[in-house]
């Protein structure tokens, strides 16, 4: 502004300098003309000051055209720096030295020549682009080669012929290797599908809204079916990573009620632990001396912990409401060597104790006295309550099922499991629909619980094939939308099977990554909102399963 500010004067005292040059020449030409030729000197006069105004009128309109030639960026710094742009006054005097804007014959042509200069230039610009390249180097066609025999690629090959692959090839490969790992293709991997989607939720959106405008109620729905294929889980810390078990951990439950998990092994130890999937701190661990443990359990009120241990006939209660450990020396009528594996029944008021030579003692919840005793041909090996408690179902070592009824303690009938050389595990479902036996084959035998009640030899709607060595272990989340499966005898040996369309979730375990290690123990959340496995590393391993909104 200031430079603009000297400027205008300039162009003020150049007028006035001009004018008074030019009133000095005419009063001298006056004067000379009073003496010799007026007439012609006069008109000389005019012919000099009009030059001279015209000259000093196209330096002026070179001077403006200098200013108003200036940058955005020098007009904001200026702005910056002096403030707001010119006054009024500013504005009106350069408006008036201005005049009005004529363009000359020579910017004219300026303006012929630069527009002449830019179709040159694209039509240059179209003519190297239709050009063809001047060589073309025959290494960049020719595919290359990659070495298949190296340490990280060795997993890829098909056949020791295979010592390389072209780039595509082994893209390729790539590609098929992880839809093999989690199924098929995943949701946002599929651009084409993502693309659709993202159209068709623009779409109806707007008639969502006026849809959810014109109802009124309760939008708050139950979550939809558990889809097959691919199951939506993240990995959470474990849940005992604030205490660890030295040595095998034989158990893991959750709290029937609250958000608590509760792990033992053969560290002697009973810890329990708040699940928030990120610290799970612990809230209290017990020891149990030389007690090695052999299995624990909650009450199905929630208030007590029965654990039994591997070499004693004894077993303790841990009454968690008042803090105290009750022993539990001997069960009067129970002639057992050692009490180790037991079932509780879902109504809180029975406990089954799984005894030796085909022995199935049943206790009173309430006073840990023997109720009665039923008998099993051959040696028993698992048992399981019926939702209702009303029944019992017994695997024996020899593949046969025996079911009671607990009200008379009979046997209401008995069934082979197909197939079976020896019985290892049973469960139950939550919805009393299924009966899943494990067998020392691996095989896991999927069975309706009404075909079990009528036939002596039940085909089972699926024979699940997955395990390589004995299923020791299975179990059915509260919705019965799950089995889990497992084997303590091999590394990783844990599958999912999604219900009714029996299939296995193919991301679980996850593939090449080895966390799981031997199963020994494995439970869902009352929700099914996550799933735990504990190992013999003394980890409880904790899974969120996303499907579910709930613990």
């Amino acid at each position: 502004m200031r430079g603009l500010a000297a400027v205008v004067g300039r162009e003020r005292g150049a007028a006035k300098a001009s004018g008074m040059k030019v009133a000095k020449k005419a009063s001298k030409g006056t004067k000379a003309g009073k003496m010799t030729k007026p007439k012609r000197t006069a008109k000389r006069l005019l012919v000099v000051a009009n030059q001279a105004a015209a000259s000093e009128a196209a330096r002026r309109a070179r001077h403006l055209k200098a200013l108003s030639c200036a940058s955005g960026a020098e007009r904001e710094l200026e702005e910056l720096v002096f403030g707001d742009s010119l006054n009024g006054e500013e504005d009106e005097l350069l408006r008036r030295l201005a005049g009005p804007r004529r363009v000359t014959a020579a910017e004219e042509k300026d303006l012929q020549e630069e527009s002449s200069d830019s179709g040159m230039e694209n039509e240059a610009k179209r003519d190297l682009l239709l050009k063809s390249p001047a060589w073309v180097d025959e290494d960049d066609e020719a595919e290359e080669n990659v070495d298949m025999t190296h340490k990280y690629r060795k997993d890829l090959m098909k056949s020791d012929a295979e010592t390389t692959l072209t780039k595509k090839k082994l893209k390729k490969r790539l590609e098929e290797q992880f839809q093999q790992a989690m199924g098929g293709v995943p949701a946002w991997a599929d651009l084409e599908n993502r693309k659709n989607s993202k159209r068709t939720l623009s779409d109806s959106d707007s008639d969502e809204d006026d849809d959810l405008l014109r109802r009124t109620g309760n939008f708050i729905t139950s979550s939809e079916s558990l889809p097959r294929g691919i199951l939506k889980m993240s990995t959470c810390p474990p849940a005992n990573q604030e205490r660890f078990a030295n040595g095998k951990l034989v158990t893991v439950q959750f709290h029937p009620s609250a958000q608590v998990v509760m792990t033992a092994g053969h560290d002697r130890s009973v810890s329990l632990f708040q699940v928030d999937g990120i610290k799970n701190p612990k809230i209290q661990s017990i020891y149990l001396e030389s007690f090695p443990i052999y299995k624990a359990h909650f009450s199905v009120d929630g208030e007590q912990v029965i654990a039994t241990g591997t070499h004693h006939r004894m077993f303790f209660v841990y009454d968690m409401m008042a803090g105290s450990i009750i022993p539990i020396p001997k069960v009067r009528g129970v002639e057992e060597k050692f009490l180790r594996n037991f079932e509780l029944s879902p109504d809180g008021s029975f406990m089954l104790l799984i005894g030796n030579s085909g022995y199935l003692h049943l206790l009173s919840m309430k006073t840990k006295e023997l109720i009665s005793t039923m008998k099993v041909n051959g040696r028993c090996t698992a048992s399981a309550f019926t939702p209702d408690s009303s029944k019992i179902y017994s695997y024996s070592k020899e593949g046969e099922v025996f079911i009671w009824d607990v009200r008379s303690r009979k046997s209401l009938h008995k069934f082979e499991d197909e197939g079976s050389l020896e019985g290892k595990c049973i469960a139950v479902s939550k919805n009393n629909q299924y009966v899943a036996c494990g067998s020392s084959s691996g095989v896991v035998n999927l069975y309706t619980t009404d075909v079990c009640l009528k036939e002596n030899r039940p085909k089972p709607v699926k024979a699940i094939m997955n395990l390589v060595t004995s299923a020791t272990c299975v179990t059915f989340n509260p919705t019965t939308e799950i089995l889990a499966v497992a084997s303590r005898d091999t590394d990783e040996a844990v599958k999912l099977v999604h219900l009714p369309s029996y299939t296995v979730f193919s991301n679980f375990p996850v593939f090449r990554k080895k966390q799981i290690y031997l199963t020994q123990s494995m439970d869902f959340s009352p929700r099914s909102g996550y799933f735990s496995v504990a190992n013999n590393k003394g980890k409880a391993l904790l899974f969120r399963l996303k499907h579910y909104s709930f613990f």
